[in-house]
């Protein structure tokens, strides 16, 4: 029960950090790129999707400390900043005002923009720790 503790803290941490910084990141793109697509939600998604594949090869590779590091930076943090329901919610929106070629865009190019970014990140970050990308 002790370590089941522990672990909820370490998550609660990265899930306070994670939060806020999806609020800060989103908002700051929809301002400046405008709000008729969900740019922001977009570009907080790729990232997050990069940063795991970074987090994904460094626990591989043995540089991430485990579990408390994947517990604050993973589950926590990214759990808390990267927004599948908030992309759910605005697909469905711009599908149900008619705007039926956006909504697609946004699952198309959501779809292949994180899957680049999590494959872009593992990439680096094995690259930088001397591994191969397999």
């Amino acid at each position: 029960m002790q370590d089941l503790v522990h672990d909820m803290i370490w998550v609660t941490l990265g899930s306070a950090i994670g939060g806020p910084a999806r609020y800060f990141v989103s908002g700051l793109v929809g301002r400046h790129i405008g709000e008729t697509f969900p740019w922001g939600t977009m570009v907080v998604n790729v990232s997050g999707a990069f940063l795991i594949g970074l987090a994904a090869a460094a626990a591989a590779n043995g540089v991430l400390p485990m579990p408390v590091s994947w517990q604050i930076a993973v589950t926590g943090f990214l759990g808390a900043y990267t927004t599948v329901s908030s992309f759910s919610l605005q697909t469905m929106a711009l599908a149900r005002d008619g705007q039926f070629l956006k909504a697609g865009g946004n699952v198309a190019l959501s779809l292949v923009l994180c899957l680049s970014a999590v494959t872009l990140g593992y990439g680096v970050a094995a690259i930088a720790l001397g591994t191969s990308v397999s």
